[in-house]
Order: structure tokens, then sequence, then C-alpha cells
């Protein structure tokens, strides 16, 4: 009988279970669209009506694989554990899951676990596009604190040049019906 109900539960719960696809596709095209909108902040700003965009740092991000493979994780874990925060139900942050990764971190960023100095999320948003527009506009995020780390608005996000983005979907479920993490990221100060 308890090998019936294994085998019944295996067969149903694949029904009942989220699907959630990552796009990578999506996360690439966020990237060139962030470098893009840090190279000509000026055409991109006037085309999502964000003025005051002095100071934008013209340097390009280099896509760094570690980064986005973590990235990706956090959007999975995000969509699977149906949460949206930049601390995990287990109590660990970004900076705890970039270091396991192995993208080395300054010790000092790693005294509590659930610190995030690397890393911007988003949910609900159509496209990856989207979503980076969204957190330079402003909207539906904490405000200026995104912009300022997606376009190096200050010294210390002017600083990080490393990038890795996750994307995913969600066919079913509860939460949201996509994912974004941004890691934009430096190994020391």
């Amino acid at each position: 009988m308890r090998y019936l109900v294994f085998a019944l539960f295996l067969w149903v719960q694949p029904l009942f279970a989220q699907r959630i696809n990552v796009d990578r596709g999506e996360a690439k095209k966020a990237y060139h669209y962030l470098n893009d909108f840090r190279m000509n902040p000026k055409k991109h700003g006037r085309a999502i009506r964000v003025n005051n965009l002095r100071g934008v740092t013209q340097t390009r991000l280099v896509w760094n694989p570690t980064l986005a493979k973590v990235a990706e994780e956090r959007a999975k874990d995000m969509a699977r554990r149906n949460y949206f925060d930049h601390t995990d139900p287990d109590g660990y942050g970004p900076n705890y899951h970039i270091n396991k990764a192995g993208y080395t971190l300054n010790p000092d960023w790693l005294k509590k676990r659930s610190t995030n100095n690397f890393e911007s999320i988003g949910a609900g948003h159509p496209t990856a596009v989207d979503g980076i527009k969204s957190f330079i506009i402003g909207k539906g995020s904490p405000g200026f604190m995104h912009r300022k780390h997606m376009l190096g608005l200050d010294d210390w996000n002017a600083s990080l040049q490393d990038v890795g983005i996750g994307f995913v979907r969600v066919k079913r479920g509860k939460g949201y019906a996509t994912y974004l993490c941004v890691i934009i990221a430096k190994h020391d100060w």
C-alpha cells in the first residue's frame, strides 16, 4: 500500500508543480539594453520619459557567467518558493549566494548572512527589458536606489563592472508570472 501511495504521488505531483522556464535570451536582451542605456542616457531617458540623468556611468558592464548563474538561480528560487525578497526564506542574501558560487567578495561584505550590496529584483514584468526600464524609472521599486544601481550614479555603483541577469517565467502557481534578478558586482573595494 505504501508503494502505491508513493507511486500515485509521483504521478500526480507534476500536475501541481510550477513550471519555471529560464529565459536566457531575455536576460541577454536586458544586458544589451542596460549597456546601451549607459552609453546613450539622453536618448533612452527621453524614450522612457526620465530626465535628470547627469552622472550616468558610461562604462560598459561585463557579462559574468558566475553572476548570471547566481541571478538565474535567485529568480528561480523566488518563483519556486513563492517569495519576492532579497533575503531568501532561509535568511541568506545575495552576497552569500554570490560568494558561495565562487565569485569571491570582500570578507567585510559577508559578515551578515542577509547582506545585499549588488542585487536588484523585479517581478511581473512582461520582459526583462521592461524590468530594467522599471528600475530606471523607479516605478514599483525603491525608486532612486535601483536607478543608482543600474546606471552607476554614485561612487559605489560606478565601481561595479561585472553583471549577471536572470529572468524566469512561471507557467502556473501563485505569485508572479515573471521574476528578474540583476546582479552588478565587483570583487573588492
